[in-house]
């Protein structure tokens, strides 16, 4: 049974949102220091690189403002509590380490706000998160047991061998996963992801990642195709996890992985017609669902429209263009932003420069249909744009943010 705030702390919780909303990123940005000074140890669960983008504070702020908005009757927020709750289960946050967020949050709020944070505010805020805390707890207790209880499903971090590395770009590797211990593996829904865990060497802490699975299910592997993130790009400082398995990650290495997770993936019970949009890396989710419906749904009408900086560094190619070419359901299409003279000579795309909604219009004809997209925010913008001008219901329209959640709303 879900807890209830005191109606006279409500009322204080709901008096002093505003000025919560209005300091959240300051109070988040003094969380994650305050809690990084007073447990280190917690690095081994957070990306640091987030951190430094100032991502992780944002969406951190964009929670608590969203969950304590909403404390009355969580129901509305509910799929974003869920999509948070997946995460947590992959990167194996437990019930005790939420009275330490807890903690060090209202620790954050007393010194943003100052004088303005009385004990009586912060008394409030501190049942306010009791609250939050103890649906997340609840939920995730449901999800950990869901996974350990699947047919070939495991609890924590299990051992997997690196079976296959093959380059797939000049910027993406894809990693073929089987089981140490010879097991059999749980199936997935297409667009999830696995969490692995990395210890590198001169970095003091381990690094946790999650990456989507880029096949379809019911392979004796689990396959990442991991863009290389090796010089600053769109504000990011390197990637040092994709630079490390690209570089020193081989055949027959052990990498532990937690089991499929994420409330991002295709909709199997239906037979309607899909539209399948990705930037860059973005694909790989996009390619567990192409392969899917390929190989399960072959009366399935499904569009794959890609977009990449250029051929050299579009993965995949070759084997999607053979799936379009051996199945009739199946249309391909690519966009190129700035195509090499290569590119131009052998006319393997269909569009240069960026994705438009005439474009789009033109190329599907039909808004009815289920769309999924994943890829760089300002293509994801761009595509969430075109969808609700387009007069696409928002019950069609699925996406999925690598890293911290994003506002696809946002300037």
């Amino acid at each position: 049974m879900v807890k209830k705030l005191d109606p006279k702390k409500l009322e204080i919780v709901k008096a002093t949102l505003p000025i919560v909303q209005e300091h959240g990123e300051a109070i988040t940005k003094r969380f994650y220091q305050r809690l990084f000074e007073n447990h280190p140890e917690l690095k081994n669960i957070f990306n640091m690189t987030h951190q430094k983008t100032g991502h992780q504070p944002k969406a951190l702020a964009n929670a608590v403002y969203g969950a304590a908005a909403n404390i009355e009757d969580m129901s509305a927020i509910m799929p974003v509590l869920e999509r948070i709750g997946q995460k947590h289960r992959s990167l194996q946050i437990k019930p005790e380490q939420y009275p330490i967020v807890g903690e060090n949050l209202l620790g954050a709020i007393k010194e943003t706000l100052e004088d303005a944070a009385t004990d009586e505010i912060l008394d409030a805020w501190a049942d306010a998160y009791s609250i939050i805390s103890d649906v997340f707890i609840r939920m995730e207790d449901k999800l950990y047991k869901v996974a350990a209880s699947e047919p070939g499903g495991w609890a924590g971090f299990k051992d997997f061998v690196v079976s296959n590395k093959i380059p797939e770009s000049d910027v993406i590797t894809s990693f073929y996963l089987k089981p140490k211990d010879g097991s059999s593996l749980p199936r997935f829904i297409p667009g999830q992801y696995i969490t692995i865990k990395l210890d590198i060497e001169e970095e003091e802490f381990t690094h946790l990642r999650q990456y989507s699975l880029s096949d379809k299910p019911g392979n004796d592997y689990y396959r990442i195709s991991v863009k290389r993130e090796d010089a600053l790009e769109e504000g990011y400082p390197p990637g040092v996890v994709s630079t490390d398995l690209h570089k020193l990650l081989n055949e027959g290495d052990t990498l532990p992985i937690t089991s499929p997770a994420g409330d991002f993936y295709l909709d199997m019970e239906s037979t309607r017609p899909v539209v399948l949009l990705s930037g860059g890396v973005g694909l790989t989710p996009m390619l567990s669902m192409l392969n899917t419906i390929a190989a399960e749904q072959p009366d399935r009408q499904v569009v794959f429209i890609h977009a990449s900086m250029n051929g050299k560094v579009h993965a995949f190619k070759e084997h999607v263009r053979e799936l379009a070419d051996q199945h009739k359901n199946v249309k391909s299409y690519v966009i190129y932003q700035q195509p090499t003279e290569e590119d131009k000579a052998a006319k393997n795309y269909d569009k240069d420069g960026y994705i438009t909604l005439d474009w789009l219009q033109q190329t599907i004809q039909s808004n009815n249909a289920q769309f999924y997209f994943c890829g760089p925010e300002p293509f994801m913008k761009a595509v969430n744009k075109f969808l609700i001008e387009w007069g696409v219901p928002a019950e069609d329209i699925h996406y999925e943010f690598f890293g911290s959640f994003g506002d696809l709303d946002s300037d």
